[in-house]
């Protein structure tokens, strides 16, 4: 499959933006998938070892729980990673949405175009070179992702970044990237490497509240950031030479848009680690449900959220006692996807 094949995100005549702008599909989408998140985090909630059921689940949010157990494991334990979840998932989708539509490119993901990858070298750095608290790991991963984002941008800009070289150039950073942090971990003594491994895992074991203090408030300015960018989007996907002709700054739109995809994946990397095939699969199967002609932000945020807190909740279960990383899970089941998208792929240029 060649990586310049477009992601059928060029708008017709008769999908035009204003055209899907008027498409009651996509928010009711988005409304179903965000009613089975909630009942999903509330039976997620009681979940565990100290089994709660769903009316006590609820006494114990409002604090009229008589067992104090009960209201701790539920508020302190289960709350948080299942908002942590569906922030970190849905931080992801829209990422994913943003780089797809931008590169017009199926594969054009932040886990394959070395955002990601970039983001995880910048926290192993500071996990086997520096002090490894969590606050430094987080700040590390944010400038690893924004450092390797520059990188690449630089080395695709040519009269323009066009999708294809973004895709190309990406690819080949997150290769090196990668060599490079397996160096870092082989490099390192036992322990250092142990804490490396774990947190390349992506793991939402040991996430609280003050795991969240950051995420939450900068997510709550990017997301409806990154969502609200959907004309420009739509303007784009038609073309630079449209775009330009419709009065849109080509160049500081993409390059906006490029900056806010980029911060969304790092701040969800640098709060539990890289979690594969998310930004990936998210848009693809946002697009499927709404039978939009490209992966839309909002729609891709609320699937990435569902698909992450359902895979962290296989990661608790699926060998209880013993939790896996969410990233494991995810990164099996991205790799089924990523075949069937492939072979998907391939059967549509065939003739």
């Amino acid at each position: 499959m060649s990586l310049s094949r477009p992601m059928s995100l060029t708008a017709s005549r008769t999908d035009s933006p204003l055209r899907r702008r008027a498409d009651p599909r996509p928010r009711r989408v988005i409304a179903a998938v965000l009613m089975v998140t909630a009942v999903a985090g509330i039976l997620t909630l009681t979940l565990g070892d100290y089994p709660v059921d769903v009316p006590g689940v609820w006494q114990a949010l409002i604090g009229a729980h008589e067992d104090r157990l009960a209201r701790y494991f539920v508020r302190e334990i289960r709350l948080p990673r299942v908002i942590g979840a569906v922030l970190v998932g849905a931080a992801l989708g829209a990422s994913g949405a943003i780089f797809q539509s931008l590169s017009r490119n199926p594969l054009g993901s932040p886990d394959l175009i070395g955002f990601t990858t970039g983001a995880a070298t910048g926290a192993l750095v500071e996990i086997l070179l520096g002090t490894g608290s969590p606050t430094a790991v987080a700040g590390a991963a944010v400038l690893g992702g924004v450092a390797s984002a520059v990188l690449i941008y630089l080395l695709a800009a040519r009269r323009g970044v066009s999708g294809f070289r973004l895709v190309l150039v990406g690819v080949g950073i997150a290769a090196v990237l990668q060599s490079v942090n397996a160096l870092l971990v082989v490099r390192a003594d036992l322990a250092q490497a142990q804490s490396a491994a774990q947190w390349l895992a992506g793991s939402f074991n040991d996430i609280r509240w003050p795991g969240l203090v950051v995420l939450i408030p900068v997510l709550a300015v990017l997301l409806p950031w990154a969502i609200a960018s959907r004309r420009s989007l739509d303007v784009l996907a038609l073309g630079d030479e449209l775009a330009g002709a419709l009065g849109v700054a080509v160049g500081r739109s993409r390059l906006l848009l490029i900056v806010v995809g980029v911060l969304l994946v790092a701040v969800a990397t640098a709060a539990v680690g890289p979690i594969a095939f998310v930004a990936l699969g998210a848009p693809q199967v946002a697009r499927r449900l709404t039978g939009a002609s490209g992966p839309g932000v909002g729609a891709a945020a609320a699937v990435g959220g569902l698909l992450v807190l359902v895979c962290d909740v296989l990661a608790q279960r699926l060998f209880a006692p013993t939790q896996l990383a969410v990233g494991s899970v995810t990164g099996a089941l991205g790799g089924a996807f990523l075949v069937w998208l492939l072979v998907v792929t391939w059967r549509g240029r065939r003739p």
